[in-house]
């Protein structure tokens, strides 16, 4: 039906995203207003700056995204926004202006967390229903594997004790003085370095659970870098992103696949910004195949901050009759998946 659509609003960091989806999930139209430029000058996210910019970008991203999309404010049939986990003043703008337009609009409106996007992303423009299967969500601000029954039947086996990958990779980026945001950088610096160069630590790679830890990998990398001195060669450089990435990517995929193992799953998914990360998505996709495991891996649209997969999580809320949040619902900068 013509209000089957859903618009969706994702402001928990700092991009302003908007997006629409159709009755059954499928993406119309997923934008995002990207405030990369104007942090890098901080080598981080300011929350006043983002808060700020949030509310000088909804609006008209909200209406370019209509547009776009071909329909109108009658066609929208439920509203969604992230209500957690991030920044807080980030969070209440999407929440705020969400919840306007689901008054206005007299139509259900769903508070979805941002990890439940991340981790239903996978199957977004697969046209198959989520299944069971054990979930990797790898982003700046976690690390999980997750236990997934069906939409909403979650169990987290474990996550970072300190540290997320992204952030990691993110902080070590800025020690050696790469461009901001730091992992990106280092997933491409990586592709033409050693992955021998430099023997990083495998932390808890052994431990028999699910549990990660990441900050003892990148104190490891700051005593590496004092001892290469101020003075590095680019090929170095190369040397020390790949041997770090490696690091990182051998600790995601061994507690990945041992949870797939001792679960008995048969699909295993990957999704959060880090899951762009080439080496990553390699490795997976080689161990996936020589288990004879399917694997479901976000696509790079999706994976990164975005409109579109809280989008799909209403839907599919929705589909399977889980009930609108209130409108008296509030934020949570720190809402747990499960």
């Amino acid at each position: 039906m013509a209000s089957d659509f859903v618009l969706a609003i994702e402001t928990s960091c700092d991009e302003t995203a908007v997006a629409v989806a159709g009755g059954n999930g499928e993406i119309l139209i997923s934008k995002v207003a990207s405030q990369i430029a104007l942090h890098a000058p901080y080598g981080g996210v300011v929350p006043e700056l983002a808060s700020r910019n949030h509310s000088v970008d909804l609006r008209p991203l909200i209406d370019q995204t209509l547009v776009e999309a071909g329909i109108d404010w009658k066609s929208i049939g439920s509203v969604a926004a992230t209500s957690g986990p991030g920044l807080s003043s980030s969070l209440l703008i999407g929440d705020t202006t969400a919840k306007a337009i689901a008054v206005g609009l007299q139509c259900p409106f769903y508070s979805i967390n941002h990890m439940e996007g991340h981790l239903l992303s996978p199957f977004i423009g697969r046209g198959e229903a989520v299944s069971e299967h054990i979930a990797l969500i790898v982003s700046g601000g976690h690390t999980m594997i997750v236990d997934v029954a069906a939409v909403g039947e979650y169990q987290i086996l474990g996550s970072t004790r300190d540290d997320a990958a992204g952030e990691a990779f993110d902080k070590v980026g800025k020690m050696l003085g790469l461009e901001y945001p730091g992992g990106p950088v280092i997933g491409r610096r990586a592709e033409k370095g050693d992955r021998k160069a430099f023997d990083f630590p495998r932390s808890m790679i052994d431990s028999g659970d699910f549990q990660f830890s990441f900050s003892g990998l990148k104190t490891s990398a700051r005593y590496a870098l004092d001892k290469l001195g101020a003075e590095i060669g680019e090929s170095v450089i190369d040397d020390f992103c790949a041997s770090f990435e490696e690091a990182i990517v051998d600790v995601l995929i061994a507690k990945l696949f041992l949870a797939a193992e001792r679960t008995g799953r048969r699909l295993i998914t990957v999704s959060g910004g880090v899951s762009c990360n080439r080496r990553l998505r390699e490795r997976a996709e080689a161990e996936a195949r020589e288990r004879g495991l399917e694997l479901f891996l976000a696509l790079p649209d999706y994976s990164t901050d975005n409109a579109g997969m809280i989008a799909f999580a209403a839907a599919l809320r929705r589909l399977v009759g889980i009930a609108p949040s209130g409108l008296d619902s509030d934020i949570d900068p720190n809402l747990k998946l499960a």
